[in-house]
């Protein structure tokens, strides 16, 4: 057995060790990964954590009963025994016949570089500097009183996939980010808001001094909130939290609920879900994005793909399984860690920006409500209804008056895909993005 330290050796040596010892395929993943955060609270430091981790998982193959185990042990006998029992496993456990490796001319062989990592290791000094001066931005606006604290971290991590189809890569990924909440106003009237971004590459990072300001403005600008009456009217969705709709629509797209019919868009391939004018893309090629990744859990090869063009549906999210229950090509989308089986997940989703400002957007409306913040998980996957909790503000003759809360806002999505309208604001700050949107006809519960 190869070194612990020579992760492809390793695993290519697990996998011959299970072909030996009676698996008919197999395929293996080593993660290492290291992370750091830090957090503070009327200027003083609270807590500083950092975690370093090297998991495995051995999959094996016979016929079609596939078994997995994992360990974060590297040593020859802990490698050993994980594959007298994955073997063992794979004997008893029930057969699936839609598992298996990629066929070889499914791989991904020329691997591009997509700049998703970032060495840098902040040190625990910078950390702490730059979460006071984030959290000491957002106190000096006028008229915040208190704060909820801010943070920093930030996350590396290398994968290695070998499989006895051949395939082997290699992917490396960084992750930083900085938050702050903080409250306004006092007693019974005091209102929180608060900023976060994260980004590949620590050079993206705004400056905290920036962040900060942001986030104590958003919270100053919810004080004296008022009651709203009841009706159905157009929702202005803010860029924050219109990206759920987008992930609504990928959650009702993913393979595994397409093939248990569980989502109500099950016959929906093909169809017209939104306007015309919308396009909602999957880019799993974007330069420092969030999600990239030049290939799939499943050593496929990666392609930017048009979810939603022109409004027609024009895929579903696939890894493997999914396809073949479906009768249909894999997307590449097969998601996977150390402890289970692939499953396809979507990677840098976005909705693409309008033709009209967010301006217009709003000065459309009469009478309507801005969304800033969305509460609980009232969405039905199976028949599409929707109902969140929400706050924001009223929207009259075109302007954004005065903040409201304590409402609730709901529909259906399947109209609501279809009576929605983006703005032109899209700006890449999360793994999936949407520009303001504006949905026509649904209904604000109030007083």
């Amino acid at each position: 057995m190869s070194r612990p330290d020579a992760p492809p050796d390793l695993l290519a040596g697990l996998i011959e060790m299970a072909l030996k010892a009676g698996a008919e395929a197999a395929d293996a993943l080593l993660i290492e990964a290291a992370s750091a955060s830090l957090s503070c609270r009327l200027g003083k430091t609270e807590d500083i954590e950092r975690a370093e981790s090297t998991d495995i998982g051995l999959r094996v193959l016979i016929g079609r009963r596939q078994a997995l185990v994992s360990t974060s042990d590297p040593s020859p006998a802990a490698t050993r025994e994980m594959v007298e029992r994955a073997i063992a496993m794979a004997k008893v456990v029930p057969q699936d016949r839609f598992c298996g490796l990629a066929d070889p001319d499914l791989l991904a062989r020329d691997i591009p570089n997509l700049d998703e990592f970032d060495g840098a290791e902040p040190s625990a000094e910078w950390m702490i500097e730059t979460a006071l001066k984030l959290e000491d931005a957002a106190r000096a606006v006028d008229g915040v009183s208190n704060s909820e604290g801010a943070g920093i971290g930030f996350s590396k991590s290398t994968l290695h996939l070998v499989a006895s189809n051949g395939f082997s890569g290699r992917r490396q990924g960084s992750h930083f980010s900085i938050g702050v909440s903080v409250l306004a106003g006092t007693g019974t009237g005091m209102e929180r808001d608060g900023e976060y971004v994260s980004a590949v590459h620590l050079e993206d990072l705004p400056d905290p001094t920036s962040i900060g300001t942001e986030a104590g403005r958003r919270a100053v600008r919810r004080l004296g909130p008022q009651k709203a009456e009841s009706a159905a009217l157009p929702i202005i969705y803010d860029p924050r939290v219109a990206k759920s709709l987008v992930g609504h629509l990928a959650g009702a797209i993913n393979g595994q609920a397409v093939a248990r019919g569980t989502t109500f868009l099950k016959d929906a391939l093909g169809k017209q879900l939104f306007g015309a004018g919308i396009r909602i893309v999957d880019d799993p090629l974007r330069q420092r994005g969030l999600r990239s990744k030049p290939f799939d859990g499943e050593g496929i090869a990666t392609a930017e793909r048009d979810i939603v063009q022109a409004g027609v549906l024009q895929s579903w999210i696939l890894d493997l399984a999914t396809s073949r229950q479906l009768g249909m090509k894999t997307t590449g989308h097969a998601s996977r860690g150390t402890g289970g089986p692939p499953s396809p997940s979507a990677t840098n989703l976005y909705m693409a920006p309008g033709r009209v400002s967010r301006d217009e957007l709003i000065g459309g409306v009469e009478a309507g409500f801005y969304v800033t913040e969305l509460i609980g998980m009232g969405v039905n996957g199976v028949n599409g209804d929707y109902s969140r909790g929400a706050a924001g503000f009223w929207i009259e003759r075109g302007e954004i008056t005065h903040p409201v809360n304590e409402v609730t806002i709901a529909g259906n999505l399947k109209d609501m895909f279809l009576n929605m309208t983006p703005a032109d604001d899209l700006e890449f700050k999360y793994g999936t993005n949407a520009p303001t949107l504006r949905v026509d006809g649904m209904m604000l519960a109030g007083r």
